[in-house]
């Protein structure tokens, strides 16, 4: 059974590539390689180069290949940067969604795992967040994620046929082979191991907000565990399996950015003292999303420790050095 991967040569597209086929699924990588790397994509797994703003060559990709099913992890992840590039950003994330869903339609693909975000929430007023938080994202990103979601939520009203779910989660990281590592200029885990690696002092953003030792409380998930579940989720779609619409892959309780500064001064055994910059303006205390419902359904487990998703992270990017 083959499954089109888009943003496959991506962090976390790649990933779920390898999960696919350590499960014995085909996957089939369909990226533009804007932020992903070729060298992520094993050779052993078809590769087709191009857009999902190119619908005749996503609808000649399904074909071709016999596509199953999508996993839609394709897309511009940058909520910051969203806000300068709005324009840009519902061109990647809504028009290329409805292209994939479109020559989904013409070609007979009726199973759908899209990569969402727990960014739908916005700045919810509850701490921990469940699926049955009211959604209101924030930046064009997060608001791009919300129409994904809707676009297949009315095709699968249109079509009783199509089956689809909506996997979302806040901060990935670490890795599960070191052939891949998280690339990202935005993220707090690439952030921090490139400033070791150029010897200077990573930074904390607040240290005197309401949680137990003054900093940021985020979920941050391990992308092996994340990849594990679109699995899962995939293979429920095949085999028929009733799912929720909407799934958040979080930890429940969350971790510090203190706590992973210091889990990198542990695993990499250089000795620093973060350096303390003002809050940034709109960072809330602490959001964390609840993943009872993916426990249940979708096999989901936070199997790593902080220590572990330093670790992981670490030695995959050394490898590249």
């Amino acid at each position: 059974m083959r499954w089109l991967v888009t943003g496959g040569a991506g962090y976390i597209g790649a990933h779920v590539v390898r999960a696919l086929a350590a499960e014995g699924l085909e996957p089939v990588v369909f990226d533009d390689l804007s932020s992903g790397k070729p060298e992520f994509v094993p050779a052993a797994v078809p590769f087709v180069q191009g857009t999902i703003l190119d619908y005749d060559l996503i609808l000649e990709t399904l074909k071709m290949h016999e596509i199953a099913g999508i996993i839609h992890a394709a897309g511009f992840k940058y909520a910051g940067v969203s806000v300068q590039q709005p324009v840009h950003t519902y061109e990647q994330n809504v028009t290329g969604t409805l292209n994939l869903v479109k020559a989904a339609r013409d070609a007979g693909v009726r199973n759908f795992v899209f990569s969402s975000s727990a960014s739908v929430y916005g700045t919810p007023k509850e701490a921990v967040v469940t699926e049955q938080t009211a959604t209101g994202p924030e930046s064009p990103y997060g608001e791009s994620k919300l129409i994904g979601e809707w676009i297949l939520r009315d095709e699968a009203v249109a079509d009783p046929q199509f089956r689809h779910v909506n996997l979302r989660y806040f901060n990935v990281v670490g890795s599960g082979t070191t052939e891949v590592y998280d690339a990202s200029p935005h993220n707090l885990f690439p952030l921090v191991i490139e400033a070791l690696l150029a010897g200077r002092t990573p930074q904390i953003n607040g240290d005197d907000y309401p949680t137990p030792d003054g900093t940021c409380v985020r979920d941050y998930v391990h992308v092996a565990d994340l990849a594990h579940s679109h699995v899962a989720a995939a293979k429920a779609l095949a085999a028929g399996t009733k799912l929720e619409v909407a799934y958040n892959l979080g930890s429940g309780d969350g971790m510090s950015v203190r706590q992973i500064m210091d889990g990198f001064a542990r695993v990499t055994g250089i000795d620093f003292t973060p350096i303390i910059q003002p809050r940034r303006p709109g960072d809330p205390a602490r959001i964390v999303a609840e993943g009872k419902l993916a426990a249940r359904d979708l096999e989901w487990q936070m199997r790593y420790s902080v220590d572990d998703m330093v670790r992981t992270a670490w030695e995959a990017r050394r490898a590249h050095e």
